[in-house]
C-alpha cells in the first residue's frame, strides 16, 4: 500500500507542478499554447530524471506523458481547437531530453566506469533541450519582422496620445509598443497640423483622439479623405488611458473625443456608449480588448453600428475611406501585450489589436494564428477536465507498477547483473 501511493505520488505531483506553473504563463496572454509549459517541464523532468532513474524508463516516460498530457489536453479544452501541431511535439520531445538527460546524470551503483559516458550523453542530451528551448517552437510561430519590410507605405498620424513620446517630458522620443509595430509595416509620419496632409505623401492615416482641431484642419481631413486616403479614425468618449500628469495639464490626451463635428459631417451619429471593459471577438477569429466603446448609428437604413459588427464601422467618402472605432483604448499596449519589452513577439499579446490595426490600415493583416482561450468559465472546466485525466493516468500507472522494480539505474541493467554474476562465482 505505501509503495502503491508512492508510485502515485511520482505521477501525480510531478505532472500537477508543471501544469501548474505553465498555466500560470497561459493566463497572463490568454492564449492556450502548449510552448508556455516548456520551461517547467523541462526543469523539473530533468529533477524527475534524476531522482527515478533507479525506477527504470518505463516509470519516467510515464511522469513525463503525464505532464505533457495533461498541459495539451488543458490547452485542446480552453482554446475549443486542437493547439499548435509544432508546440505540441516540441514539448513532447523536450519532456523526453529532459528526462532522460536527469536519469542519465544518476550514477549506477559501483560503475564508476560508465559515468563518464554517462555524463557526456546527459550533457549532450541538455544542450539539445536548451537549443530547442532557444530556437525551437518557444520562438513565435509568425514573429513580427524587427526590421521593417522594403517599400513601406507612408502613414500619417495625428494623435493627442503620448505614441511618440514621455508624456513627462523625460527621455526624449519614445515610440509606443504599438508604433513599434506599425513601422514593421509602415514609414511613419507624425504631424501636429493636418493641414499637413495636402502635401504629404501619405495615403493612409491613423487619426487617435486628436486634440481640438480648427474648422480649417477638419476641413482638410474631409478633403484628403474624398480624394482618395483611408483614415482609421479613434474617437473614444471615456478614455481610460493612464496618465501620471494631473487633470487640467493641456499634455494630457483629451478625455473625450472632440471629432464629433466631422464624425457627424460624414453621417455617424452616436447613440450609446458600453462603458464596461470587454474582449470582442470578430467573426473570423481575432480577439480585440475594448473599454468604454461608443456605438454610432450610420447609413440609410440608420443600423448601430459597434462591437460585434466587425469591430470598426466602414464607410466610402469619395474616392476615400473611413473607418471609425469608437474607442481608442485598444491601442493602449496595457489592452494588448503583456510584457511591454517584447511587443514584436506575438506569444506576449493578450489581444490580436496590432494586427487588426495593420489589417485595418493596410488590407493585409500581420500572419500568424493565436488561439485565445474561451471564457472564464470554459477555462476554469478545462483546468478540471485536464487534472482529472492526469490523476486518471497517474492511478492507472500506479496500478500497473505495482510490482516493485529493483533499483536500477535506466541503462545498466546488465552491468549490474554482470557484477552480481561475477560476485557470486
Amino acid at each position: 500500500m505505501k509503495a502503491g501511493l508512492k508510485r502515485f505520488l511520482w505521477l501525480w505531483l510531478v505532472p500537477l507542478a508543471i501544469f501548474i506553473a505553465g498555466l500560470w504563463r497561459a493566463l497572463l496572454t490568454g492564449q492556450a499554447d502548449p510552448w508556455d509549459w516548456g520551461v517547467p517541464a523541462a526543469v523539473l523532468l530533468a529533477g524527475a530524471g534524476f531522482l527515478l532513474a533507479r525506477r527504470g524508463w518505463a516509470m519516467l516516460c510515464s511522469v513525463a506523458l503525464g505532464s505533457v498530457g495533461t498541459a495539451l489536453i488543458f490547452c485542446t479544452l480552453a482554446a475549443g481547437r486542437a493547439p499548435d501541431p509544432g508546440a505540441a511535439m516540441g514539448l513532447s520531445l523536450l519532456a523526453m531530453l529532459a528526462g532522460s538527460a536527469g536519469a542519465l546524470l544518476r550514477p549506477p551503483p559501483s560503475a564508476s566506469r560508465f559515468l563518464s559516458k554517462r555524463a557526456g550523453t546527459s550533457i549532450m542530451l541538455l544542450l539539445l533541450a536548451a537549443l530547442l528551448l532557444w530556437r525551437g517552437p518557444a520562438q513565435p510561430v509568425h514573429p513580427v519582422p524587427a526590421n521593417p519590410v522594403p517599400d513601406r507605405p507612408d502613414l500619417a498620424v495625428i494623435t493627442g496620445l503620448p505614441l511618440f513620446w514621455d508624456e513627462m517630458g523625460k527621455g526624449g522620443p519614445r515610440d509606443a509598443p504599438i508604433i513599434s509595430i506599425l513601422r514593421t509595416r509602415f514609414t511613419i509620419i507624425p504631424m501636429d497640423d493636418p493641414l499637413q496632409l495636402k502635401t504629404s505623401p501619405a495615403r493612409r492615416l491613423l487619426l487617435a483622439q486628436p486634440r481640438a482641431l480648427a474648422p480649417a484642419q477638419l476641413v482638410a481631413i474631409d478633403q484628403w479623405v474624398r480624394d482618395g486616403g483611408t483614415a482609421l479614425v479613434l474617437a473614444d468618449p471615456l478614455l481610460r488611458w493612464p496618465s501620471d500628469l494631473p487633470l487640467g495639464d493641456r499634455r494630457r490626451a483629451p478625455s473625450v473625443s472632440l471629432l464629433q463635428p466631422l464624425l457627424t459631417h460624414w453621417g455617424f451619429r452616436p447613440v450609446d456608449i458600453k462603458a464596461a471593459e470587454m474582449r470582442e471577438r470578430t467573426p473570423d477569429g481575432y480577439v480585440v480588448t475594448l473599454s468604454g466603446v461608443q456605438l454610432f448609428r450610420s447609413g440609410p437604413d440608420g443600423r448601430i453600428v459597434g462591437p460585434g459588427d466587425w469591430i470598426v464601422n466602414r464607410k466610402k467618402m469619395g474616392r476615400g475611406e473611413v473607418l471609425l472605432l469608437g474607442d481608442a483604448d485598444p491601442i493602449d499596449d496595457r489592452l494588448w501585450l503583456a510584457d511591454p519589452a517584447y511587443p514584436l513577439d506575438p506569444r506576449y499579446w493578450v489581444a490580436d489589436t496590432p494586427a487588426r490595426v495593420v489589417h485595418w490600415l493596410d488590407g493585409a493583416p500581420i500572419p500568424g494564428e493565436r488561439r485565445w482561450m474561451q471564457e472564464a468559465r470554459g477555462v476554469a472546466q478545462a483546468v478540471g477536465r485536464a487534472l482529472f485525466a492526469g490523476m486518471i493516468w497517474a492511478i492507472v500507472g500506479a496500478t500497473l507498477f505495482r510490482r516493485e522494480r529493483p533499483e536500477v539505474s535506466p541503462g545498466t541493467k546488465r552491468e549490474y547483473g554482470d557484477m552480481k554474476d561475477n560476485k557470486s562465482g
